[in-house]
């Protein structure tokens, strides 16, 4: 069991909240213990996503929510208790990496939207230059290569995760999970279309 995303999460309000609503409450963890590690499991299913979101916080206590999106693989589990992602140059305004300056802790949202499958990952990041840090930028290098240079490596060390139940997660797919599903209906049309087209060349 990931032990240490519950214990971090489960603070006394949350465990107040879960007596008042339901007159129970999750087991007591214990004091904080070692992080968790990502297995087998989690570091394959990273490895199949092309988006997630993260959380931060402002200077000024806020909740801040952004989506990242690459080409399939880009969050990178070089361990497992270390991810990498690159940062490019996109609007401009540096909000998350802002509000890492200011405080290291994120959450990340990571969902297989068909398979109706999350993985939540909490940890601390750092934001370090790409110029600075020319192996890492490369590690951080997304599969298939990435139209801008490298600007910035978000360098996320793992506290604790969870995988979340499937419920009321819409099933989505991307246009390549589209295309592949129907690549085979398509090539069977182009079969008959071609043997009608011979059968009236013969006739």
């Amino acid at each position: 069991m990931a032990r240490e995303f519950l214990r971090t999460m489960l603070t006394p309000s949350v465990r107040a909240a879960q007596a008042r609503y339901y007159d129970k409450q999750y087991p007591n963890l214990g004091a904080e213990s070692d992080p968790d590690a990502l297995g087998p499991e989690e570091i394959a299913f990273l490895r199949e996503r092309d988006s997630f979101y993260m959380a931060t916080v402002t200077e000024n206590g806020w909740p801040y929510v952004q989506h990242r999106g690459g080409s399939t693989g880009f969050l990178v589990a070089i361990s497992a208790r270390e991810l990498l992602f690159a940062d490019y140059g996109g609007n401009r305004q540096l909000i998350s990496v802002g509000n890492l300056q200011h405080r290291a802790r994120v959450c990340l949202f990571v969902i297989d939207y068909p398979g109706r499958t999350r993985l939540k990952i909490i940890g601390e990041a750092q934001v370090l230059d790409a110029q600075a840090h020319p192996e890492l930028a490369a590690a951080a290098a997304p599969p298939g290569g990435h139209a801008a240079a490298v600007e910035r490596i978000v360098r996320i060390t793992v506290r604790g995760f969870d995988w979340n139940c499937p419920k009321f997660i819409t099933p989505r797919w991307s246009r390549a999970e589209v295309e592949a599903a129907t690549r085979p209906l398509h090539d069977r049309i182009a079969a008959l279309e071609a043997e009608l087209h011979a059968r009236a060349a013969g006739s």
